[in-house]
């Protein structure tokens, strides 16, 4: 159980530290609440967990390898993270109880994760250093697409319930709107990280 113990730690802070995912999921929380913001958060778990386990077998090294595929992969993930931040900022008042409004879902989440560099960068570093955990690579694969689907799921649920207990103190307009650019501001942050 020592050993894993600082994997543990890796995934847990790298989960749970603010960026794009943990922001989209506090604004999807406050605006549609927490049972329809499941399949968004199976979606980013299932993603980053998907992303860490092809990362153990070899993908990362693929990526580092070509450069092109890298600049093509932030570019798509930033834009799409972008139009995201609009639809935030310009939503409204909580579509709680409005069936229309969907929220982003399962193969959205799938998608934003993969297209995340610095997600890439973040399991790379993991199978480099926690490598020595497992006999094998498929081994390691399944350790460390179970660490961060565990530890994505509990972020992101932490992070939708904080969304949703905002949502109760915020009783006008102004207010939702204040909250709405704020979390688009911080979402459109995120992307300048991944290009530094």
């Amino acid at each position: 159980m020592q050993q894993f113990f600082p994997l543990a730690v890796f995934v847990v802070s790298s989960t749970f530290t603010p960026g794009g995912q943990t922001t989209l999921m506090t604004a999807t929380g406050a605006q549609f609440g927490f049972r329809r913001s499941i399949p968004l958060i199976v979606g980013v778990a299932v993603g980053l967990a998907s992303m860490a386990g092809s990362t153990a077998l070899g993908l990362g090294g693929v990526l580092l390898a070509v450069p092109s595929l890298q600049l093509l992969m932030k570019a798509a993930g930033s834009l799409y993270l972008l139009w995201l931040a609009w639809n935030i900022a310009q939503s409204g008042p909580p579509h709680l109880r409005a069936p229309s409004a969907q929220p982003a879902g399962l193969l959205s989440g799938i998608w934003m994760v993969w297209h995340n560099p610095k997600g890439w960068a973040m399991t790379l570093g993991a199978a480099a250093s926690f490598s020595t955990l497992a006999n094998s690579p498929r081994n390691l694969a399944f350790l460390l697409a179970a660490a961060f689907g565990c530890a994505a799921s509990l972020s992101l649920m932490f992070w939708c319930t904080a969304g949703l207990i905002l949502a109760r103190f915020i009783k006008t307009n102004r207010q939702w709107r204040i909250l709405n650019v704020s979390l688009a501001t911080l979402l459109v942050l995120s992307i300048l990280f991944v290009w530094i």
